[in-house]
């Protein structure tokens, strides 16, 4: 579980950040939306130790990672998983290369230990037999498989997710939505995804937090998202589908 307590971030004289609290709990997908600008990017940065809050705690499982020692933010980041938006795979590396990058340099595996993790995180995205071609020899939504693959890699207890389904069409967007739901369910990860895709919501979501203008406008559960009474909410729901 993370617990975002009275999280703050300002940029200079600019405050983004205004006071966010809430909980995200394992084995369930948590949603963040909002517009661009709302904050909702800078939250993710912020629980993943990119950016430092100006006032507030982020607890993972009873640990401050706000008050943390550079010995101890290293046990914790390597529980964390992340899908960025681009997948930021390595061009000049393969696939099996790609997903053995944080083994090699955050495990202590043997070059066959690492090979056979691999090869499981490649079948839990169902992309066995793709090792060795590189990154632009498999389409968008492989590379949105294999940066899954890589993201959990290392074991991990946490995945962030940044808008994974960007660039995708309908029918490859719902397949990555139900691997990460899988995968989330599976290992029971603390799963958590900034997303614009109402229809990921809808389809996969347990919890969502709704940021506006820097504040947690509303928190609760995907099913209640849909007649809501919330007006700035209602706002963004309907020009999701307009854009």
């Amino acid at each position: 579980m993370i617990e975002l307590n009275d999280i703050r971030k300002s940029f200079e004289d600019k405050e983004v950040l205004k006071g966010i609290s809430t909980k995200f709990e394992p084995g369930r997908i948590n949603l963040i939306i909002g517009a661009s600008g709302s904050g909702k990017s800078v939250l993710m940065k912020c629980m993943v130790g990119l950016l430092k809050p100006t006032e507030g705690h982020i607890i993972y499982d009873g640990r401050d990672f706000t008050a943390l020692d550079h010995k101890q933010l290293r046990e914790v980041r390597r529980e964390i998983g992340m899908l960025f938006q681009g997948t930021a795979l390595f061009d000049s590396l393969t696939v099996e290369e790609n997903i053995g990058f944080p083994l090699k340099m955050f495990s202590g595996m043997s070059e066959a230990e690492r090979k056979d993790r691999v090869n499981f995180c490649l079948e839990q995205v169902n992309l066995e037999g793709i090792n060795n071609k590189f990154p632009a020899e498999i389409s968008g939504g492989m590379k949105k498989r294999v940066g899954i693959a890589r993201a959990i890699s290392l074991d991990i207890k946490y995945l962030f997710c940044d808008e994974p389904n960007s660039g995708l069409d309908p029918v490859t967007s719902r397949v990555i939505d139900e691997l990460i739901k899988g995968i989330t369910e599976e290992f029971n990860m603390t799963t958590i995804i900034n997303t614009h895709d109402m229809k990921t919501v809808f389809d996969i979501g347990d919890q969502v937090i709704f940021i506006y203008d820097g504040y947690k406008e509303w928190e609760g559960n995907a099913s209640l998202v849909k007649g809501n009474s919330n007006e700035r909410l209602n706002d963004f729901i309907n020009a999701s589908y307009i854009t």
